[in-house]
């Protein structure tokens, strides 16, 4: 049994949690944060670090979010869900007198014009381990010849400080983070109003105008059950604490009964944090073994993920899995398979498995599909594809377009784990999977009443969620 050491004292951050990034000098310019991945007010040491520095400086804090030019890899409920959320930090930062702004274009053109515009002196940013991320803050580097800073405020400990190597399996991982604990699951101190307001008068962002260049039409996204927003993550946590936190080991695996944590797009979006998440766990009267249940997948097989995409660079590529499974799918890949689906046909869910077709429902039209159908939906696909690279190909693409939390290291480890046995180990033998573990039709009619998901979700329309007659 874990002991989850915490302390409610509220403490400064871990200075291990920060990186610089060049050499370039602190100026006495303004403090720039530029809030990506972890887009929340409280707990959020990015923007912790942000306000000590401009404290020490006496001078203004600026806070960015930007918007890359033509991004394919944002889907339409993620827009609607991340635009609801910046506007509620908008509120939340104008009360402590922090400027926000939202910026859209290139990265090497539009940003470097901002820090410009408010005289920046220092440069710091959140930490995605993502490709697309890495290369925009590079972009930036580039471009700036002051101080650049990261900070891993997503991660409950720093990527970094976790491990310096990609980690085999939870069970390497565990015991590295189990050590580390105590010294990161602390108390974070919160933002205090700033004492140095803006220079410049805070013009209102024009969002309507915002959506419009960003070019995503999201007027007629249906609502999800899922409220955008740093306050909704916050009330999502303490409702699944106080209602399903107690049967969540029972029956997280059971789509047909919702007690999973439904954490995943606050987390995604960064409007929740992990650490907050966990101390509200650790703080509960809950049963110690029912709190170490959820809390090793909110802090070791998250934090495991991030892991596999920081350290591997072929994340979502078939040259990313382990050699074992490499090998196993090579030697499988002219095994006759039963069916063959384009990414069209899966898309529009007209497979022959009315489970596949219907969790592929779900998650066209809810914008999320229950996590255990998501491992039966990926293994499906690579046994109905020509060769695992296309089986990748079209998960990744399945996923990243229609899921809220799509785009993520969750995402992409939980494919890889599907498909090419990323942290898991070699099985019994069989066509195609090779030695990848495998995933039936009966074994899942086994574990909870499959007509009863199906029937839910094999017909759910767009516009409304609702059942068609």
């Amino acid at each position: 049994m874990v002991c989850w050491a915490f302390s409610n004292e509220k403490k400064t951050m871990n200075s291990k949690r920060v990186k610089n990034l060049n050499e370039g000098i602190d100026s006495h310019g303004s403090i720039v944060y530029w809030m990506n991945r972890d887009q929340r007010v409280k707990d959020n040491y990015a923007l912790l670090y942000s306000q000590k520095l401009a404290k020490e400086n006496k001078t203004q804090l600026a806070v960015f979010f930007h918007f890359p030019q033509n991004n394919p890899k944002l889907n339409r409920y993620q827009l609607n869900f991340l635009i609801l959320g910046l506007k509620e930090i908008e509120k939340d930062l104008k009360i402590l007198k922090i400027s926000f702004s939202v910026l859209i274009g290139n990265d090497e053109i539009v940003i470097p014009q901002f820090l410009d515009e408010v005289d920046a002196g220092q440069l710091i940013t959140d930490f995605s381990p993502l490709r697309e991320d890495r290369i925009r803050v590079k972009k930036v580097l580039n471009k700036i010849n002051f101080a650049f800073y990261q900070v891993d405020t997503h991660n409950i400990v720093p990527v970094w400080e976790a491990s310096n190597k990609q980690e085999y399996a939870a069970r390497t991982i565990r015991p590295k983070i189990n050590k580390l604990l105590p010294a990161y699951l602390v108390e974070p101190r919160q933002l205090e109003i700033h004492p140095i307001p803006p220079v410049k008068r805070q013009m209102p962002i024009h969002w309507n105008e915002l959506i419009n260049k960003i070019g995503i039409d999201i007027s007629n996204t249906k609502k999800t059950e899922f409220l955008p927003g740093e306050q909704a993550g916050l009330d999502q946590l303490r409702f699944f604490i106080d209602h399903h936190l107690t049967k969540y080991n029972s029956k997280r695996n059971n789509p047909n009964s919702n007690y999973q944590s439904n954490l995943s797009p606050y987390l995604h979006f960064g409007q929740l944090s992990a650490l907050r998440v966990a101390l509200s766990i650790l703080e509960s009267n809950i049963e110690e073994e029912k709190q170490e249940v959820f809390l090793e997948q909110v802090i070791i097989r998250k934090e495991l993920a991030d892991n596999f995409c920081y350290y591997n660079e072929k994340y979502d590529d078939f040259e990313g899995f382990p050699a074992w499974a490499k090998k196993s799918l090579d030697a499988h890949r002219e095994d006759e398979r039963e069916y063959i689906y384009t990414l069209e046909m899966l898309e529009e869910a007209k497979t022959h498995d009315p489970l596949w077709n219907a969790a592929q429902q779900e998650m066209k039209f809810n914008g999320k599909m229950h996590g255990y159908m998501r491992m039966y939906w990926a293994k499906k696909i690579l046994e109905w594809s020509f060769s695992p690279e296309i089986a990748l190909k079209h998960a990744i693409a399945l996923n990243n377009k229609y899921e809220i939390d799509g785009n993520d290291p969750n995402g992409y480890t939980g494919i890889a784990w599907s498909i090419g046995g990323v942290h898991d180990r070699p099985w019994f033998e069989r066509p195609v999977f090779g030695l990848v573990r495998y995933m039936s039709y009966n074994g899942c009619k086994s574990k909870f009443a499959i007509n009863d998901y199906i029937n839910k979700n094999s017909c759910i329309s767009e516009s409304n969620g609702s059942v068609k007659n």
